[in-house]
């Protein structure tokens, strides 16, 4: 009764009171109930100071910085020319681009706002250049873009790992294949939809000019290789690969391309400061969460409870990816994954199913939240890039959401595509 109390004053402050931030609101009505406990509030900030010290956590910053360099050093941009180069003259070129972008960029920055972001800028405005529809370019980076959360290196899984205890880096490669799938599943859908609407038919790059631009995105082709090669060789773990790419992102755009400018330097900061701090409030938040219900013997209850019902295994998923679903209409994927794993991991194992497995299914539910109003991030990043209202977005990104539970389907149907490279580490 307690949790259903503080869930709805949680709500009630997100929602009604003067819409509070989730991490504030959490940690308003966390410690009431604490207090309520007789608990001594003075551990309070002690836990939400002492969640943040974890090592992999240093992850964060750091890929959110090498992203946000790439964006604005001139990487993603000869990284989208050269894609073009080799794939615009194909029914929906320029569609395919723009995933394939959102593809690469997500092996760097770890994060769907980044990417949506650094690809948007330059694709929003060269699509609708060549005829697209403006929603349809909307909805299409919007959906793109949360590939950054599936393929490594995401910051949600970095999270899901901490969280739960698991290796960051076979839940790394635990979202390769769903990625990799999700993104050639979205690149089919846009060339059948350009090819039907007569969409995105260019001229075709000669072979000089398709090798002198990949030589000059070879520096940004090959930071996603640099990253995730250095993970799984053993050489750094993924907190010593972000400061890596962080170093490896600067150099390249200072020496190589030379776009990266002094002045540059503090809108790099105080956009990687403010992401950073917005993530963190909530793993502290989110951790005060955790140490009320370990004190209330929550998870142990539901536990019970799961283990005197009937429910079986596909039932029980069914559920979870309703209340994700649910959940992804008014939180971000971090507050989801902090919120609900210390009640839902002590299921899994009654259930048999796999952590790195449902981590991916977690993942995909939260790629959904990325684009599902009212406060999918997702959704605002674009409108303000195209400088739209994120009305029009919604409506362009509504025909992706069939793809999205393709997958998800899949995905749960197929437990392998996330288990298999994993099994191989």
């Amino acid at each position: 009764m307690s949790l259903t109390i503080l869930f709805l004053l949680f709500f009630i402050l997100i929602l009604i009171l003067m819409r509070i931030p989730i991490a504030i609101s959490l940690a308003i009505a966390t410690s009431l109930f604490l207090f309520h406990d007789n608990f001594h509030m003075s551990m309070v900030p002690v836990r939400i100071f002492s969640s943040l010290t974890s090592f992999p956590l240093m992850a964060i910053p750091g890929f959110i910085l090498a992203g946000v360099v790439m964006a604005r050093g001139g990487l993603s941009k000869h990284l989208i020319m050269a894609l073009r180069a080799w794939v615009g003259h194909f029914p929906g070129g320029l569609a395919v681009v723009t995933i394939l972008a959102c593809m690469i960029f997500s092996a760097i920055s770890g994060s769907s706002p980044a990417t949506a972001a650094a690809v948007g800028a330059i694709m929003i405005p060269a699509m609708v250049a060549e005829g697209y529809d403006k929603k349809y370019t909307m909805g299409l980076i919007a959906a793109a873009g949360t590939l950054g959360i599936l393929l490594p290196p995401s910051i949600p899984l970095i999270v899901y790992g901490i969280t739960v205890e698991e290796s960051i880096g076979k839940l790394f490669m635990a979202g390769v294949i769903p990625g990799t799938i999700l993104g050639f599943t979205l690149i089919v859908s846009a060339m059948f939809y350009a090819k039907k609407r007569g969409y995105g038919i260019s001229g075709k790059t000669s072979l000089k000019d398709r090798f002198h631009v990949s030589i000059k995105a070879i520096w940004a082709l090959f930071l996603p290789v640099l990253i995730l090669g250095s993970i799984y060789s053993g050489a750094v773990t993924p907190t010593e690969s972000s400061v890596v790419a962080v170093a490896y992102a600067i150099v390249v755009s200072v020496i190589f391309y030379r776009d990266l400018k002094w002045q540059d330097i503090r809108p790099i900061m105080e956009e990687t400061i403010s992401l950073t701090s917005m993530i963190f409030l909530i793993i502290g938040s989110a951790k005060l969460f955790g140490l009320y219900l370990t004190l209330g013997q929550i998870p142990q209850q539901i536990g019970a409870w799961i283990g005197e019902s009937e429910l079986n295994k596909w039932l029980f998923i069914i559920i979870v990816n309703l209340l994700f679903f649910v959940l992804g209409t008014f939180l971000e994927s971090i507050s989801i994954i902090l919120i609900t794993l210390p009640v839902i991991f002590p299921m899994l194992a009654h259930f048999g199913i796999d952590p790195i497995h449902f981590a991916i299914i977690m993942i995909v539910n939260m790629e959904l939240a990325m684009i599902t109003p009212p406060v999918g991030l997702n959704l605002f990043v674009v409108s303000g890039i195209a400088k739209d209202r994120v009305e029009s977005v919604i409506r362009g990104v509504i025909p992706f959401f069939i793809i999205f539970i393709f997958v998800l389907v899949l995905i749960i149907l197929f437990p392998h595509l996330s288990l298999w490279l994993p099994g191989k580490m």
